[in-house]
């Protein structure tokens, strides 16, 4: 066997980290220390937490984090199709690849263009609204997006629409690297398709449920910035405001970087706290397996 001497290791993976450490975190170390400033031009003044006292008491910023909170719910929505769905290939039902392809076409598109289409689709007088008229169901052609009840709703749907497709590929991919013999004995068996499902299939699939859940919980905290941008800008009104879109607001348009820096390490905060939840939650479920 190979022997190492204790700090070899680290030897080896120090110039990465010197790298990420240079290129992240000293970025980071500067957005913590401009959301204790009130800044003015490349710096300024040392208040506290000032801004964070200030962010903590807007309406708008709380209604942000309201959002969201509330897109957090497509998570476990978007396991679940992925999940189904790739089972479902897995089996190879008819044509089986053509809706592989299909299913994961939408992820491929790059977001603004995903988000310019669907916006015109689901407009009052949209692609959508036309259809269902045609069809005879007015009662269903609703404002999707210049409505502030149905907005929101709207956008997380396109949201899933796309990024359900990462999740069924990554899942199908788990799947495809499975010993198939226990499936075929278990079927063999007359075991079941939910049976199978529940205590062959999901087990083998924990650890790529639980990757696909963190990086879920990533996307709809920090990275649905270009989706709102390009579907709704944040309206009607604040309907579809996220943090992200609040940071750009303070930090450019309002010109107070110190707000959105503090609004930015908040929001690294909670993701972080988020995941780490997630990971407890994980060590939890293996001590009691």
């Amino acid at each position: 066997m190979l022997r190492t001497r204790g700090l070899t290791p680290y030897l080896y993976v120090a110039p990465m980290a010197a790298v990420l450490l240079l290129v992240f975190g000293y970025p980071m170390a500067r957005v913590v220390d401009f959301s204790l400033r009130r800044i003015r031009g490349a710096s300024g003044p040392f208040i506290g937490l000032e801004n964070y006292r200030a962010v903590l008491s807007d309406g708008t910023f709380q209604e942000a984090a309201l959002h969201n909170a509330l897109l957090l719910l497509a998570v476990p929505l978007m396991a679940i199709l992925s999940v189904f769905v790739a089972v479902l290939l897995y089996d190879r039902v008819r044509g089986w690849r053509l809706y592989r392809t299909a299913l994961f076409l939408p992820y491929i598109l790059a977001v603004p263009i995903v988000g310019i289409v669907l916006s015109y689709v689901f407009q009052k007088n949209g692609v959508l609204n036309e259809l269902l008229r045609a069809l005879g169901l007015e009662a269903f052609a609703l404002d999707w997006l210049g409505n502030s009840r149905y907005a929101l709703w709207t956008v997380m749907g396109i949201i899933i629409w796309r990024e359900v497709g990462f999740g069924i590929v990554l899942f199908l991919a788990r799947l495809a690297s499975l010993n198939e013999e226990p499936l075929e004995a278990a079927q063999l068996d007359g075991v079941n398709w939910g049976q199978r499902l529940w205590y062959l299939l999901l087990p083998e699939l924990r650890g790529t449920i639980e990757f696909y859940a963190v990086v879920s919980v990533i996307t709809m905290l920090a990275w649905v910035f270009s989706y709102i941008w390009a579907i709704s800008k944040g309206g009607p009104g604040t309907a579809t405001q996220v943090l992200e879109l609040y940071i750009y607001n303070r930090g450019l348009r309002d010109s107070l970087p110190g707000m959105a820096a503090a609004v930015a390490v908040l929001l690294l905060l909670g993701t972080l706290v988020l995941i780490a939840v997630l990971f407890r939650v994980r060590r939890s479920a293996e001590e009691l397996g």
